[in-house]
């Protein structure tokens, strides 16, 4: 006997866990796209180099509750 595949329900297929969210460089003033691991929580706090002008920004990460990611930017 043939086993059936099981269709896989809207339920059991995972979300994608990366976003995107821009921030304006305090140094340069240039917008960076970030991507954002919603993996990792509601509230995220690190510290990355802009990729223009490579000062140190302490990123400060919100997701809200539809999953939209907000990034805020402040010299490290």
């Amino acid at each position: 006997m043939a086993r059936k595949k099981r269709r896989e329900s809207a339920r059991s297929r995972r979300p994608s866990v990366d976003a995107e969210a821009t921030y304006v460089c305090e140094s340069c003033g240039e917008e960076i796209v970030v991507p954002v691991d919603v993996s990792a929580g509601a509230h995220q706090d690190y510290v990355e180099d802009c990729p223009v002008c490579c000062h140190p920004m302490r990123l400060h990460v919100d997701l809200d509750d539809d999953g939209e990611a907000h990034v805020a930017g402040e010299h490290e």
